[in-house]
């Protein structure tokens, strides 16, 4: 069975009215924690969509982007749309379910919140509301300020990328120290790693412009410190 006939099961039993608790509930374990993900994301995407007004075709293409769905699983990935769209009040007690759900997990977390900003992002343009509604939910996943800031700037065409704030340090630290935070990120970063956190292997994308960004960074701080040394 793909993962799109597990998800498409998992909403038609919401859509019944069963509880989100109780669905959640048989997703606790692998493999039904990509399921999970998966959920997560197309509903908070949903909801966000309605933050500032709009859901664009731009927005629905940067899903597929990021799940990867075969043409064979477009009927399923459409059904789920259409169910989690039935669905557009209480974000806020949904993150918190999510949140228990993939409780102490915040890799697990930051990797649907990547996900939720590429779709923001889609259609070029980042609305107030969509920053005010990811903040929020940031907010109730128990991601901190910084963390999430270094999430913004990577995908937020306001500014310059801050390469200590994309990589979560400060320059006060010392170039070995930022290296280690480098090299850790890169390793989380790593599609296996992501996967036995609960990120289905079809949207394992989500590393790909991590890692870039990542990269570019560390490049450009090293590249400055040692230009201050020479």
């Amino acid at each position: 069975m793909s993962i799109w006939s597990r998800i498409s099961r998992a909403v038609s039993a919401l859509a019944k009215g069963e509880s989100l608790a109780s669905v959640f509930d048989r997703l606790r374990t692998p493999p039904e924690r990509s399921v999970a993900f998966t959920i997560a994301v197309i509903a908070l995407s949903a909801k966000m969509a309605k933050a500032d007004g709009l859901v664009t075709r731009d927005e629905v293409t940067a899903f597929r982007e990021v799940f990867q769905i075969a043409r064979e699983d477009e009927p399923g990935a459409a059904r789920v749309f259409n169910l989690a769209r039935q669905d557009v009040a209480g974000y806020e007690d949904y993150a918190a379910r999510i949140k228990r759900m993939f409780r102490g997990e915040t890799g697990t977390l930051c990797d649907l919140m990547e996900g939720l900003f590429h779709i923001a992002l889609a259609d070029g343009s980042y609305h107030p509301e969509e920053d005010r509604f990811l903040a929020r939910v940031a907010e109730i996943f128990g991601i901190g300020e910084t963390e999430f800031q270094s999430l913004r700037s990577r995908f937020v065409p306001d500014a310059e990328p801050d390469p200590y704030m994309v990589l979560g340090v400060s320059p006060d630290m010392s170039l070995e120290e930022i290296r280690r935070a480098w090299r850790r990120q890169v390793r989380e970063s790593h599609p296996d790693r992501m996967i036995a956190r609960g990120v289905p292997q079809e949207a394992v994308r989500l590393a790909e412009r991590r890692i870039v960004d990542i990269n570019r960074a560390w490049e450009r701080i090293s590249a400055d410190r040692t230009g201050a040394r020479a």
